[in-house]
């Protein structure tokens, strides 16, 4: 029995200084030591150099997300805000995790003797020394078993004493556990709290992902204004270099003395204005440019901020109508896989294991409890004897010589046990704060539920409006292409029948100005098809894996 006891001691001793490996490994003490660094180092922006081509930043559509994912201020920030949920669940493993106490203490008194056993010395006073030292490891363990490992040792030395042991030394051993019979019992109720941090964590990496996808929506918005921005200033251009064609024929004609000095003043103001319209859009571009400079962080670089951006994806879409999307399939597509909406569905599993903790909060209390002890005594032994000498009675005493070992050695050998068993019961008989903390964990899950819902009502929705935007955007696309072709043919008659002398000329500087504005209309058009497009993936939540982004 004593055998079997000490073998269960020890097991239970072993497995729970086992989770301590880590206290003696040289890190242990680095991490724990060391002065903290508060100082914070930012990283410079990496890789805008390998892009550098002939003086020019080059960048394709993927390059430049690439290098937004990589150098983005605003999406660093966002990749940090799942580190907190992170340490979160480590923070769970806080309650089983082994503390161990040790104390030691000293003391020496000195006193007058009390009895003829205390034998005073020269001075006619008693000197005592005591010395105890304990040491206690305890561990909760995910079962919810309170383990308590008590060690405790003391040494009373005192001066012309002759008690039975002088100095005395004892040395106690004892195994305390704890087992919860209803409440906190099993190891699914222990660890409620860590997984709902996994859960928050799981919740706060899906909210990443989402604020990852307007990011990115943002970022290649940025791409195709500068695009967009450069087909203006290339539009604004042409018509510069019309209206100036079309002054050097005026003056020639009127050199020639065909028309008259006033007829010079309307070619001259349309060329003015095509002027102010190329610097118009030059300025535009700029702006445009510096919006993208920002998103991939080469501002923060002296040596490439200046440098120009050349982009080389081009605004032409070569079959519009192959660009189809159903609005069901895409639908589904996004209730399937957008974030925000399984953030919801997080939410509710993370609300079934908060009623469970609090259902667990409400039962009672009833706990096993069990401790075994094993004692020693050791020290210098004075054992008193009577002596007959002479037919004369004396009394004497015979020391026996002893140390801690032998202490040690009973306390081991398990001869001296104290064991006990008992029950521990705490019913709560009224518990208002328990009822409080379920109806919320109902209230929060109906919340939730209802949060759920409202998100695939506005999912449904907001596809809905993406497809017929994009739908729109497509139709005007074709129309502006089809108006396009229209001013055109409409200038060169126009030219034609002025030089015929059949046309004024304000007409045909009006055929101009419709010829610019249609040409500008079918690059807003493009550009519009392209961001429907980047709008419909980001309500789907397809964006991220059709840009080849991968979040880890």
């Amino acid at each position: 029995m004593l055998r079997r006891t000490l073998i269960t001691g020890a097991l239970l001793t072993w497995g729970a200084f086992a989770q301590m490996s880590s206290f003696p490994k040289p890190s242990y003490f680095r991490e724990t030591f060391q002065q903290t660094q508060t100082k914070v180092v930012l990283k410079d922006p990496v890789r805008l150099k390998d892009f550098v081509v002939g003086g020019n930043i080059e960048l394709s559509l993927k390059d430049y997300l690439a290098l937004t994912m990589a150098n983005n201020t605003g999406i660093q920030l966002q990749m940090l805000s799942v580190e907190q949920p992170k340490n979160a669940i480590q923070r769970a493993f806080d309650v089983w995790d082994p503390r161990l106490t040790a104390t030691f203490n000293s003391q020496r008194s000195t006193s007058l003797p009390t009895s003829l056993l205390e034998g005073a010395g020269a001075s006619g006073t008693l000197t005592t020394l005591s010395q105890p030292f304990s040491s206690n490891y305890t561990q909760t363990l995910d079962t919810g078993t309170q383990l308590q490992v008590q060690y405790a040792a003391q040494k009373i030395s005192s001066s012309n004493s002759f008690s039975t042991f002088n100095p005395s030394l004892t040395s106690n051993l004892s195994v305390n556990f704890t087992q919860p019979l209803i409440q906190n019992r099993g190891r699914y109720v222990n660890r409620l709290n860590l997984m709902m941090a996994r859960s928050s964590y799981r919740i706060s990496d899906y909210n990443l992902r989402s604020q990852l996808l307007t990011l990115v929506n943002g970022a290649e918005t940025a791409y195709w204004n500068v695009i967009q921005a450069r087909e203006s200033v290339k539009v604004a251009e042409k018509a510069r270099e019309t209206s100036q064609s079309n002054l050097n024929y005026v003056q020639q004609q009127l050199d020639l003395g065909a028309i008259s000095p006033l007829d010079i003043y309307n070619p001259q103001q349309q060329l003015a204005s095509t002027v102010l319209q190329v610097s118009q859009a030059k300025f535009a571009l700029a702006q445009a440019e510096d919006a993208l400079r920002l998103q991939i962080a080469v501002d923060l670089d002296a040596d490439l901020r200046k440098l120009p951006i050349n982009l080389t994806e081009t605004v032409d879409l070569p079959n519009v109508d192959a660009i189809v999307f159903d609005r069901e399939e895409s639908i589904n597509k996004a209730l399937a896989g957008r974030p925000d909406v399984k953030s919801a569905l997080q939410s509710l599993d993370r609300d079934d294991l908060a009623i469970q903790q609090a259902k667990n909060g409400m039962l009672p209390n009833l706990a096993l409890l069990g401790t075994y002890q094993s004692q020693g005594r050791g020290g210098v032994f004075y054992q008193r004897s009577n002596v007959s000498i002479d037919g004369v009675q004396s009394s004497g005493i015979i020391s026996t010589p002893g140390g801690f070992g032998d202490a040690l050695d009973q306390m081991f050998h398990f001869g001296f046990p104290v064991y006990s068993f008992g029950l521990r019961l705490n019913l709560p008989v009224r518990s208002h704060a328990a009822a409080a903390n379920m109806a919320d964990a109902l209230i929060g899950k109906k919340t939730d539920a209802l949060r759920l819902r409202n998100t695939q009502e506005g999912v449904r929705l907001s596809i809905l409006n993406a497809i017929t935007a994009l739908e729109g955007s497509k139709e005007q696309l074709k129309l502006a292409k089809i108006q396009q072709d229209f001013a055109q043919k409409n200038l060169d008659a126009m030219k034609e029948k002025y030089q015929l002398g059949a046309e004024i000329l304000q007409n045909v500087i009006t055929a101009e100005v419709n010829l610019s504005t249609a040409e500008s209309n079918v690059v807003q058009q493009q550009v519009a098809v392209r961001r429907n497009i980047l709008n419909l993936l980001t309500q789907t939540g397809e964006l991220l894996d059709e840009r080849g982004i991968v979040v880890q």
